[in-house]
């Protein structure tokens, strides 16, 4: 089992990810997504994938989605954090794909989180967690789901909450944040570059927001 002790600083897993081409990092995890070229030759991967987190006795959270295989390692037990186990999974799994024939499509693996604006998250955090059938985040206002299907849920507190109090949180990798940020600023939506490049707030026609979050936010210092 890991601890906390093991838990990578972010200067470690950045030199990690060096060596990783096909990973990157999102909120607490390492992820890719691997395309084989036929859904029976995914199902394939998907076993190899299996063999060797019994062999490692760990275990990614995967989806397959007809012949893309979406995989996310991270060690739970650590309070859901990078640690060595992961980066040397991710490397085992890389050289299985590679081994399949799989190609790397690491800008398919989206991660979205709902964020709620509010003065004081315990105020209102439990009535989410019930009902979601959630469990909190060791550290911090998060309630994620035990399964690891759902969004993260994170209550953002602020003395001024916005009266768009809802919104999603939308993280992208640096390498794919360029495109989807031209992409969503020439629908017409207003663009708020006030925080760029950690995030950038995006209002649509109707006053609705979300934010397109990028690794830049990812301090490799700390």
């Amino acid at each position: 089992m890991a601890g906390k002790e093991d838990i990578l600083t972010r200067v470690r897993i950045e030199e990690a990810l060096d060596g990783l081409p096909d990973w990157r990092y999102r909120l607490g995890g390492l992820v890719t997504v691997y395309k084989a070229r036929t859904a029976a030759a995914a199902l394939e991967l998907i076993a190899a994938v299996g063999r060797l987190a019994e062999e490692q006795n760990h275990h990614p959270d995967l989806d397959w989605r007809y012949n893309r295989v979406f995989i996310r390692f991270t060690s739970h037990d650590a309070g859901g954090e990078v640690t060595e186990r992961d980066t040397r999974a991710a490397a085992a799994v890389t050289a299985a794909a590679s081994a399949a024939g799989a190609a790397a499509e690491p800008g398919l693996y989206r991660t979205v989180e709902v964020a709620v604006d509010t003065a004081d998250a315990g105020a209102i955090s439990e009535v989410w967690r019930v009902a979601l059938g959630y469990k909190r985040a060791e550290e911090g206002n998060d309630l994620m789901d035990p399964y690891g299907r759902g969004p993260n849920v994170w209550f953002q507190e602020t003395s001024t909450p916005n009266s768009s109090r809802i919104h999603l949180d939308v993280h992208w990798s640096k390498a794919e944040s360029g495109p989807v940020l031209e992409k969503t600023a020439a629908t017409g939506a207003l663009m708020n570059r006030d925080h760029a490049p950690e995030w950038v707030v995006v209002t649509d026609a109707q006053g609705n927001r979300l934010c397109l979050c990028t690794e830049e936010g990812f301090d490799p210092e700390a």
